[in-house]
């Protein structure tokens, strides 16, 4: 693999055998390199290395942590590196070429131009990595003084602020999960280091990302030290690296940077490389948000399997409200809906006519309250190219993994195109036989994804199924791996007057369904919790369907 150097604006493409001037520090990081990677590339990678400082003379690490990235992608096979300070490189046809964005210690204000700030944006929603280290946390702010210039990239980076003490601050490093992908290399009990450690504010929160390494306070002085702004957190908590999701992008971040002698430790490049995989997308790691992990929600993991709120349930409500209630249940996942409203601010059908602007906003509400958008319902997807691509745009600024809609047979053709273009999959959902008679059930589903994509499969709504005198088991056993998404029922009743009841009371079978789920080895892009009775008074039943999930996950 090779590494990259472009100039700056104007300047023509150079090779660069170093980043670093000094032959010693490049001695100490090739010694310190890990030998392999932990995953196996699914393809070539190619990781694009941005520099740039505005307002701030930079890290002087910013250059061993290139060599180091740089070394590490050529020793282990398993990326490429390009590295460059222009911004020019964030024009949508460029960044097309990247797997990931590593934003190298950027201070300041690194673009105001609104397109390339929306390639970015679109990029990582769409399924591209970011990861950011120690200054990235004031990118795109105005320096000095770190004035806020674009909101949603705090969020997406997962914090705000540059505060610290001393440049080699002794801290004791708080391993928050030994058994993770990324953090496997690391003593279970913890570590002590010493770095600039940065204290994090707004939109910092463990309701948003999942804490990897964090300062240990029971271990670490923290009155000791002369603070350089505000250092405190009245709650006490003082992440140090991260992990998380914007839409289908992966996201990580570490403060740990400040010193070049952190690119020549060697368990700091064994971390660093595990967070470069999996901003690659090739090393899979959970990123359920801290604060909503329990032993449930950990099975839940381990099975590949999210549970997250159908906007249909709350329909006579906003999209809006639907995400808070969906965060106040302590769920990260929710599926949009073309019909609903998107908020009293904004009383329009949350559908692919929104502006950027207004996408931006459902990002931002999203982001906030810590909650993915993973499914989205509209009745059809058309037979029409341009009509076609303006859905799969839309789902991509807003990082939409799976479509469920019932289109044409003759559009799915083209539907599959836009699939594998975008990466996007589109689930066939199923009304009853008279409303959906080219999918009403599992037999018609595969019919129609014969000759089709793994891209293109099921949403398979059970509450139909039964009303159709389909059994749940035996029609998710038919389906195998074109299950794509689980719109999960219980009925009080067979038959087409069956309603809505809490799972496991009805005549669904909840429990059996899961057991063959987990039998059959299912990962449904998405368990979506869709309770279709009572909609003024259903929040009770819908925490009783959350708890038995829960319990039977936990079996």
């Amino acid at each position: 693999m090779t590494a990259v150097l472009l100039g700056l604006i104007g300047a023509a493409p150079a090779r660069a055998d170093s980043f670093v001037t000094s032959p010693e520090d490049r001695a100490r990081i090739e010694q310190a390199l890990p030998a392999s990677a932990p995953a196996r590339p699914a393809k070539p990678r190619r990781l694009l290395i941005f520099t740039l400082n505005v307002g701030y003379g930079g890290h002087p690490s910013a250059a061993h942590a290139s060599e180091a990235f740089t070394l590490m992608g050529r020793k282990t096979g398993a990326f490429e590196t390009t590295v460059t300070a222009d911004p020019q490189v964030f024009e949508p046809a460029s960044l097309a070429r990247y797997d990931a964005v590593f934003f190298n210690n950027t201070v300041g204000n690194c673009f105001t131009n609104a397109e390339r700030r929306r390639a970015l944006m679109a990029f990582v929603t769409g399924g591209g990595g970011l990861m950011g280290v120690h200054g990235a946390s004031v990118a795109f702010t105005r320096w000095p003084g770190a004035v806020e210039d674009w909101p949603e990239f705090g969020f997406l980076i997962g914090a705000r602020g540059a505060a610290h003490k001393e440049s080699d601050e002794r801290v004791w490093i708080k391993v928050e999960q030994a058994d993770h992908p990324l953090t496997r290399m690391f003593d279970p009990e913890g570590f002590e280091y010493r770095d600039e450690f940065f204290r994090f504010h707004e939109p910092y929160s463990r309701e948003r990302v999942r804490v990897l390494l964090s300062l240990d306070t029971q271990k670490t002085d923290l009155q000791t030290g002369e603070p350089r702004g505000n250092t405190t957190r009245p709650d006490g908590d003082y992440a140090v690296a991260w992990v998380r999701n914007h839409g289908r992008g992966r996201v990580f971040y570490s403060s740990m940077a400040h010193n070049p002698r952190v690119f020549w430790d060697p368990k700091m490049l064994e971390f660093y490389l595990a967070a470069i995989q999996f901003v690659l997308g090739d090393l899979p790691a959970p990123t359920t948000p801290s604060a909503r992990l329990n032993p449930a929600v950990r099975a839940q993991e381990k099975l590949g399997w999210r549970l997250g709120i159908e906007a249909y349930t709350f329909h006579k409500f906003t999209f809006f409200e639907t995400i808070d209630k969906t965060a106040d249940l302590g769920l990260s996942c929710v599926g949009g809906l073309s019909f609903q409203k998107v908020s009293a601010a904004m009383p329009k059908n949350f559908d692919p006519d929104l502006t950027d602007a207004e996408l931006e906003a459902v990002r931002l509400k999203l982001a906030e309250r810590g909650v993915r958008l993973v499914t989205y319902y509209l009745q059809e997807i058309p037979d029409e190219e341009q009509a076609c691509r303006k859905i799969f745009e839309f789902g991509r600024k807003l990082g939409i993994e799976t479509f469920m809609t019932e289109p044409k047979l003759e559009a799915l053709e083209r539907i599959d195109r836009f699939c594998n273009q975008y990466g996007i999959k589109v689930a066939l959902h199923n009304h009853d036989q008279k409303a959906s008679p080219a999918y009403w059930s599992p037999e018609a589903v595969l019919r129609a994804c014969q000759g089709r994509s793994p891209l293109i499969g099921a949403c398979a709504d059970l509450g139909y199924w039964m009303r159709s005198g389909i059994d749940p088991v035996e029609g998710l056993r038919k389906l195998g791996d074109r299950l794509i998404t689980l719109q999960m029922h219980d009925l009080h009743a067979p038959g087409p007057d069956g309603h809505d009841v809490p799972w496991g009371t009805g005549v669904g079978r909840s429990a059996e369904v899961f057991a063959e789920m987990r039998r059959l080895g299912q990962r449904p892009i998405l368990i979506g919790l869709e309770y279709s009775y009572d909609w003024y008074e259903s929040l009770p039943k819908i925490e009783q369907c959350i708890r038995f999930f829960n319990q039977v996950t936990r079996e």
